[in-house]
C-alpha cells in the first residue's frame, strides 16, 4: 500500500538559497546521502516534462518525470520505474506497486522564515525507513543554507 508522508522545516534563508541547497549537485549529494551514501541525480535539466534518474553509486535507482516545476517554489516528480546500471528497466509487477507515486518539494513564506515541505508517497515496506531519514535530510538541507 502507498502511504503519503509529509515533513517540513523552517529555514531562515532566501528561497533561492534553499532551492540551491536542494538541487545543487554537491549539496544534493550531501542531503540525499542520508538515504543512500553516494546518491545523486542525473537530468538534462529540471524543467517540467523532463526525465530525472535518482541513482546510487552502482547506477541503480529509479527514473521519474517532472510534473511541475516553478523554480524557488515547487517541484513535483512522478516516479515511473527502476534503473539498473544506468539503464531504465521494463515495468514489472513489483514496480507496478509504486509506479505513479509522487514526491514534491515546496517553499512558502512562514513569518520571518521559509517553510520547506516534502511530500512523498512510500510503500509500507519503506515507511519506517523514510519516516526516520527524512527529518535528518531536512536538517542537512537547512545546514547547507547557512
Amino acid at each position: 500500500m502507498i502511504n503519503k508522508l509529509e515533513f517540513s522545516i523552517d529555514i531562515k534563508a532566501e528561497k533561492s538559497t534553499i532551492w540551491k541547497a536542494l538541487w545543487d549537485e554537491d549539496k544534493y549529494r550531501d542531503w540525499s546521502g542520508v538515504f543512500s551514501e553516494g546518491a545523486y541525480y542525473k537530468a538534462v535539466d529540471l524543467n517540467e516534462g523532463s526525465k530525472v534518474m535518482f541513482l546510487g553509486p552502482d547506477g541503480g535507482g529509479i527514473y521519474s518525470n517532472i510534473e511541475r516545476h516553478i523554480p524557488n517554489k515547487v517541484i513535483q516528480f512522478k516516479h515511473i520505474g527502476k534503473v539498473e546500471k544506468g539503464i531504465e528497466q521494463p515495468i514489472d509487477d513489483e514496480v507496478k506497486k509504486w509506479s505513479g507515486a509522487t514526491e514534491s518539494y515546496s517553499l512558502s513564506e512562514d513569518g520571518d522564515s521559509i517553510k520547506l515541505v516534502i511530500r512523498i508517497d512510500v510503500l509500507d515496506e519503506h515507511l519506517e525507513f523514510m519516516s526516520s531519514k527524512l527529518p535528518i535530510a531536512l536538517e542537512r538541507i537547512k545546514k547547507n543554507c547557512g
